[in-house]
């Protein structure tokens, strides 16, 4: 019994999901990004939806692929800046310490998704998610 139990507290522990830096979110968007987190991909770039601890993200993955939505808009972000089309989306794409981070340009609110560089090519990510963004984030502005 003595051996049984730090196997059933591993076990809980890993249960509770995968914990997601918190981030400021837009105001207005909680309902919008819940109707998103609850009708996502099954599957991102082949790998299976993982638990997510809160409500503030949606995952694929280890290492996790991270769908974040109604976040603030990136730093670097200009009117100029480059918009990459995946799948009838527009992204702003920065290169972070491992993989990518892809921000949607263009919509009513904006949502990540950080692909880890053991995703390649990581747009395969992009292509999975785009029918749950352009069904709960309409475009505003499309990206030209």
């Amino acid at each position: 019994m003595k051996r049984l139990l730090p196997a059933l507290l591993l076990l809980a522990g890993c249960s509770s999901g995968l914990v997601v830096d918190t981030y400021p979110t837009a105001p207005d968007t909680e309902d919008d990004c819940k109707a998103l987190y609850a009708d996502g991909a099954q599957k991102v770039a082949g790998q299976s939806q993982v638990l997510v601890k809160g409500t503030k993200a949606t995952a694929w993955g280890d290492p996790a692929i991270i769908l974040r939505c109604g976040v603030t808009p990136p730093a670097d972000l200009q009117p100029t800046s480059r918009c990459d089309m995946v799948a009838d989306v527009g992204w702003f794409t920065e290169k972070i310490a491992d993989g990518y981070l892809f921000t949607t340009i263009g919509r009513r609110f904006y949502i990540s998704v950080e692909v880890p560089s053991d995703y390649d090519p990581a747009a395969d990510a992009l292509v999975d998610i785009a029918p749950s963004v352009e069904k709960h984030d309409p475009v505003v502005k499309p990206c030209v």
